[in-house]
């Protein structure tokens, strides 16, 4: 579904600016693709704001079909590189997904951020919440109850849909008004941005 709404933008549509500071729709596309070709390779590449805006920087004189159809080639290879990997690459497909959710937020596609696959994201957010030392919470996403952060007592419960959950831990400005937790921050769920 994502390769047919990049298939149908316009020249335009690949102007509009996303969330993601100072980068367009193509920036964005440049990234997702750069990091695959970097996976695809087995590179063990550190990737900081730096290096990303070289990648991105690399790909501005390429025209779009140059840049789709080396972001399409390169998820026909991922899919393998990441199944293999035992998931210590899931976080690559996770990334990918939001960024994708940035893309479609830019061109103001419904369910940006809870497109198909949203249920895999939203497994990967948690456990990954946890790799990372997250204050603990309960979370309701969509109805379903599971641990946010480490595996303490809960400082408080999270009630609230999928595209506002990876909004937040995107550090995609979710809607204030769809979730709150005392005590907590946006800040204090993002684990990406």
């Amino acid at each position: 579904m994502y390769r047919l709404l990049l298939e149908s933008l316009t020249p335009a549509d690949f102007d509009r600016q996303t969330v993601c500071e100072l980068w367009s729709v193509r920036d964005v596309v440049a990234h997702q693709s750069a990091v695959l070709q970097i996976i695809n390779a087995g590179e063990q590449t550190p990737f900081t704001a730096e290096s990303n805006q070289r990648d991105v920087n690399d790909r501005k004189t390429w025209d779009i079909d140059r840049l789709l159809a080396e972001l399409f080639g390169g998820y026909e290879d991922a899919i393998a590189v990441i199944d293999t990997a035992g998931g210590l690459l899931d976080g690559f497909g996770l990334a990918q997904f939001i960024h994708g959710g940035d893309v479609r937020d830019a061109v103001g596609a419904a369910d940006a951020f809870a497109s198909p696959g949203h249920e895999i994201a939203v497994d990967l957010l948690h456990d990954k919440s946890t790799v990372m030392n997250k204050a603990p919470v309960i979370t309701r996403v969509d109805g379903v109850l599971r641990q946010f952060g480490t595996d303490v007592d809960p400082m408080g419960r999270l009630v609230t849909d999928t595209e506002t959950f990876v909004r937040l831990c995107g550090g995609r400005n979710p809607n204030s008004a769809k979730w709150s937790v005392d005590g907590l921050s946006a800040a204090d769920f993002v684990l990406y941005g």
